[in-house]
């Protein structure tokens, strides 16, 4: 609570500081409409200055502008794409003013890798997206603002969890056991992309309202200046920054309404008790133990939430010769879930100052971004609960006291029956499970060019990432599945944590621009050095350890980790007569996290482009207004292996359970820990990635359809993957090490369309699909016919040890490996029979096979927008398609068997008297469905209003639908899973949002 307030106080201090350097002059007020020469259409966001002040505004959608001047000022007007033009004000207030296109400046500045292009002057794949194109709709996290947007980006969720973590991958994963995630650049710097205890996704730290713009590098030719963090891509955000011109206030408020969208389909209490009857008698115990309520389970966890998001920045320039210009920023989101008692309270702040000095050779970028999310996490094992547990049964019960008075499967001496389904109401209101997350990314960039020669720049950024989570968990001594038997007062369960990360940032790098007319040329040679200090500092403590009388179990054990990474980069690019283009890339890593014989690696990469349209035959051309095309190569490393010590001999501390009891006459009975040598691999090195790129960007019709169309080869050697190790060998018997090799191709294929453009009518209409083969070539050391290296892994619940997945050479990551299932002549599944796949005359292991992937063989992307005046309807959406889901749910509840067992009855789907299986059939192909699907992601509909108080605010308002729709075939809950194994996972809900926008 300290630190919130401190917090709050610091940066209410600093926007009123910022408040009170600006006044408000009272002079005539001017009106006046913006547009472009060329088609007359009104032109938003035109930077309005008058001229020798830092005073000004900008244009809104519509063109239009309001300002206070005198006359015989002038008026500066400025767009990216636009000639500067230059008006003085007389006496006439209404102004209408037109800009004359500079097709020099046309081109739009993309932020890549230490630095920025034109977009006409890259060569490698990248994608660049920015405000005017996010997502709408219910927005916690920076990811959500892109989904769908961008081809050969795939973004899933964990679930509907406030905060839940999110998984994104570009062009598919590239390792089996190695991170596949991209790396993330916040404002020029690198963030560690693993999970800070107490908080799913670290990304949201970062407050979605801040962003400006995300750029997405895809190819090898475009990451390997990132060297070994850039085999998944790389994803560059940049937040907004301060701009020229008087003080401008902005506001973003809006309230969600949140419902679930679906439930599993189990029998009602009355179909239940049917059930029971014709399964047990009404003999049976399981009959006479039946109650008489009627209780839906799933409706007693799920709830309908509200939800709420506020922020509020200020921007503008301190001092009239625009020395400084800033913005500061605050948010506050509460995002109630709609899983009972789950919640997430977000409060965020951030500072940017960009001042300019000597003349502008010195530009000083300060970024300054502070987090406090505080979690309460729901257990969704109550979901599970909710679907097993029995409906004819209460939700409470008065003879329960000493459970809470919650209703409990109990055995006859009246203690809880262990392997029972738990009360989920129970499991929600008992489990009180919080964090408490503080995260502060801060950098400063400095960039110098010489007076002398300002075609030198150079270039420094130091920076550090902070953050601090601590929580804990708590079930109290009346949970019925944390009771003692023995001493109901030693019951209940505590656990805590606390987590601190920092990552300490140093680049420096050089860079030297030259134009040379004479050849038609332009040089641009770049040079640098990185370092960065990764370290974690967590206190631990035995779970559980409230329990115990024993003060050696208090003891708090802290333990910590550390990585270090030192790279030297280099790119050049060279460009002749603006059509042929030349980039090439080295960086040298070293990393702390692999033996002196493996610890330094070199990545490097070329790729050339050709503008075709600027070539004299296509230049005058009407029809086709762009047309580059490129190809790259490159070799990008992965050091994210999951250890920082893999390579080097290390001891492992026992568990609590595993202590060495020894007794001292002077202190008593003491408790040691015992330590054991773990398996280790001194060889151990960094995966690698060559890729392969071949794109078009194309566009006619003055862009007035656009788009990009890339094919791409990636493979990845040296690949991570456990393989047994002869006894005796090493300190384990089964080692990571490197081993493997997989292969990722594809096709992206992008399209937007501007099919109607005037004054009161626009619509825009976009797309992007995304094909990708998937298969790993290599799994062993050697060759071996009898041995390809196979790994089972995809653990469901149910049983013991089952796994469904397997990684197979031939095959994509993650495939299930299942028995094909026999049906009957009115396709009823055969309990038990499967297809004798090898026709040995037996059913074993050896008739499983391949039946699928969990990786989608496309994924697909739509948008669009029509705007009428100042009505304005947009929406989102994305698929995947090719992919499968096991549905484990079902494969959970859709037998007879087990329904009465040990004191206790539990609930099944309904499709169990459709099924008819008697016993659990967890290996069955029968629960793989297809899990392909279309999702509309946000629908959103919006008003701008006319200015209002003599023109000095704007508002709009706007109604948005999130998670409005999804088609799918599949039968759970929700075919977006992951890693393809439906189970507990945390509905995601659809959400109805109000929200205002106001510009002050």
């Amino acid at each position: 609570m300290r630190s919130r307030r401190f917090l709050f106080t610091m940066m209410l201090a600093m926007l009123l500081g910022m408040l009170g350097t600006e006044a408000l002059a009272q002079a005539t007020w001017y009106q006046g409409t913006v547009v472009g020469q060329s088609d007359g259409l009104p032109i938003p966001g035109v930077n309005v200055l008058i001229k020798g002040t830092s005073k000004g505004t900008v244009t809104d959608f519509d063109g239009k502008f309001s300002l206070d001047a005198n006359a015989g000022d002038v008026l500066v007007m400025s767009f990216v794409g636009y000639q500067t033009q230059e008006v003085k004000l007389s006496n006439q207030t209404q102004l209408s003013i037109s800009l004359a296109e500079d097709m020099m400046g046309l081109e739009e500045i993309v932020v890549i890798g230490y630095g920025e292009v034109k977009k006409k002057d890259l060569t490698g794949s990248v994608e660049a997206i920015s405000t005017a194109d996010f997502n709408a709709g219910p927005i916690s996290s920076p990811q959500d603002l892109i989904t769908g947007k961008i081809a050969g980006v795939n973004i899933t969720s964990a679930g509907g969890a406030p905060g839940s973590a999110q998984q994104i991958r570009i062009r598919a994963g590239s390792s089996l056991n190695a991170s596949n995630d991209p790396l993330i650049i916040i404002d020029g710097f690198p963030i560690d992309n693993s999970t800070i205890a107490g908080m799913r996704n670290p990304l949201n730290s970062v407050n979605p309202n801040d962003i400006e713009s995300f750029t997405v590098l895809k190819d090898a030719s475009a990451t390997a200046i990132y060297g070994s963090r850039a085999s998944n891509g790389v994803i560059i955000i940049t937040t907004k920054k301060g701009t020229k011109g008087n003080l401008k206030v902005d506001y973003s408020g809006n309230v969600s309404v949140n419902t679930p969208t679906k439930t599993v389909d189990v029998l009602d209490a009355d179909q239940y008790r049917q059930v029971i009857e014709q399964q047990y008698g009404r003999d049976h115990a399981a009959y006479q133990t039946l109650g008489n309520s009627n209780t839906n389970w799933q409706e007693e966890v799920l709830r309908t939430s509200i939800s709420t998001d506020h922020n509020i920045s200020l921007s503008g320039t301190v001092g009239e010769k625009t020395i400084l210009p800033y913005r500061a920023s605050v948010g506050y989101n509460q995002n109630n879930g709609i899983l009972e008692t789950s919640s997430l309270e977000r409060i965020t702040a951030n500072l940017n100052l960009s001042p300019k000095f000597f003349d502008d050779h010195l530009a000083v970028n300060l970024n300054a971004k502070g987090m406090n999310v505080k979690n309460r996490f729901a257990d969704t094992g109550a979901l599970g609960s909710a679907i097993a547990f029995d409906p004819t049964q209460s939700v409470y019960d008065s003879n329960m006291g000493r459970f809470g008075g919650y209703t409990t499967w109990v055995d006859g001496d009246g203690n809880p029956i262990t392997i029972a389904p738990s009360n989920p109401v129970a499991m929600l209101h008992q489990t009180e499970n919080t964090s408490d997350v503080n995260r502060f990314i801060g950098n400063a960039q400095f960039d110098y060019r010489l007076h002398f020669l300002p075609d030198l720049r150079f270039n420094l950024n130091v920076g550090m990432d902070y953050a601090n989570g601590t929580g804990s968990t708590i079930n109290p001594t009346t949970a019925a599945w944390q009771y003692n038997v023995q001493d109901p007062t030693q019951g209940g369960y505590y656990t805590e944590y606390d987590q601190t990360q920092t990552n300490k940032l140093l680049d420096f790098y050089t860079q030297y621009v030259k134009e040379v007319p004479s050849l038609k040329s332009k040089f641009d040679v770049m040079g640098g050095y990185s370092w960065q200090h990764f370290k974690t500092e967590q206190n631990g403590f035995d779970s559980n350890f409230a329990r115990s009388t024993d003060d050696e179990y208090y003891t708090e054990r802290p333990y910590a980790f550390e990585h270090y990474l030192v790279s030297f980069f280099g790119r050049f690019n060279y460009t002749f007569d603006e059509k042929y283009l030349l980039t090439a890339t080295l960086r040298y890593d070293g990393t702390s996290k692999f033996g002196k014989e493996n610890r330094w690696g070199l990545f490097p990469s070329v790729a050339m482009a050709w503008n075709v349209d600027k070539e004299s035959f296509l230049v005058n051309s009407n029809s086709i207004s762009q047309l580059k095309l490129r190809a790259g190569w490159g070799v990008t490393g992965q050091q994210d292996i999951g250890s920082n010590y893999g390579f080097m001999p290390t001891y492992v501390e026992s568990d609590v359970r595993s202590q060495y009891v020894y007794y001292d006459p002077n202190t008593g009975r003491m408790m040691y820990r015992t330590i054991r040598p773990d398996g280790y691999d001194e060889n151990l090195k960094w995966e690698e990635t060559t890729t392969y790129n071949v794109g078009i960007d194309y566009g006619f019709f003055n862009d007035k359809i656009y788009g990009k169309i890339d094919a791409y080869y990636r493979e990845t050697n040296d690949m991570l993957s456990e393989v047994p190790v002869a006894s005796g060998s090493n300190l384990t018997n089964m080692l990571f090490t490197n081993v493997g090799s997989m292969v990722n191709k594809g096709i992206e294929f992008s399209l937007n369309t501007k099919i109607v453009e005037s004054q009161d009518l626009n619509i825009h209409l976009g797309g992007n699909v995304t094909y990708n083969h998937s298969e790993i070539t290599k799994l062993t050391l050697v060759d071996d016919p009898d041995n390809d290296g196979s790994i089972l892994t995809g653990g469901i619940q149910g049983g013991t040890g089952n796994m469904v997945q397997i990684h197979s050479v031939g095959y994509a990551p993650s495939s299930f490996y299942l028995y094909e299932q026999v049906y009957d002549d009115n396709g009823k599944p055969i309990e038990g029979a499967y297809v004798d796949r090898n026709g040995d005359g037996k059913i074993d292991d050896e008739d499983r096979y391949i039946a699928g992937s969990s990786v989608p063989k496309w994924i697909a992307g739509l948008n669009f927008m029509v705007n009428y005046k100042r009505w304005t309807l947009s929406g989102s959406g994305h698929g995947s398609f090719g992919q499968y889901v096991y549905n484990n749910v079902a494969s959970q509840n859709t037998f007879y068997g087990n329904m009465n067992v040990s004191g206790f009855n539990s609930n099944r789907m309904t499709d169990v008297t459709e099924v008819g299986f008697n016993d659990a059939q967890y290996l069955s192909d029968h629960y793989l469905e297809k899990g392909s699907f279309f999702r509309m992601d946000n629908i959103m509909l919006s008003y701008d209003f006319e200015e209002f108080w003599n023109g000095k605010v704007k508002a709009r308002v706007f109604a948005t639908v999130n998670n409005a729709f999804v088609i799918s075939s599949y039968d759970g809950l929700d075919p977006e899973i992951p890693n393809g194994i439906d189970n507990n996972v945390y509905p995601r809900p659809r959400s109805y949002m109000l929200g205002v926008n106001l510009s002050f």
